[in-house]
């Protein structure tokens, strides 16, 4: 009878032991997944850095590539009047883009004092 106990104990203790180790080998196989996985992202986010990167080369060379192309069929005035075009256009843009920043610090302003009133009340 000691003998039949025994073996129930030990089989009990084996199942015991066997869920223990199956507990400590899934921690590790989550562990390593997970280790994976954050140096796959960076190398996601590398792969990801590099191909922006590469595209904006490639369209500059483009852009550069199609003004170079348009500028070899003009004469020497038709130049001049492309270059004095382009700087009229670059000037009303420029000014534009000051426009809206100095709307934006105004907006800022706005905001700031509006904040500050709030949290007088």
């Amino acid at each position: 009878m000691a003998n039949v106990s025994e073996g129930f104990k030990n089989v009990f203790l084996a199942g015991i032991g066997a869920m223990a180790i199956t507990g400590e080998k899934a921690k590790e196989m989550v562990d390593v997944m997970i280790a994976k996985g954050e140096i796959t992202v960076e190398q996601g986010k590398d792969i990801n850095y590099e191909l922006k990167r590469k595209a904006a080369n490639g369209a500059a060379q483009a852009r550069d590539a199609a003004l170079e192309a348009r500028m070899s069929f003009m004469n020497e005035e038709e130049r001049a009047a492309f270059v004095a075009k382009a700087a009229e256009v670059a000037e009303k843009l420029n000014a534009k883009d000051a426009q809206a920043q100095a709307n934006e610090v105004v907006e800022v302003e706005v905001e700031a004092s509006e904040d500050k009133a709030e949290g007088a009340e």
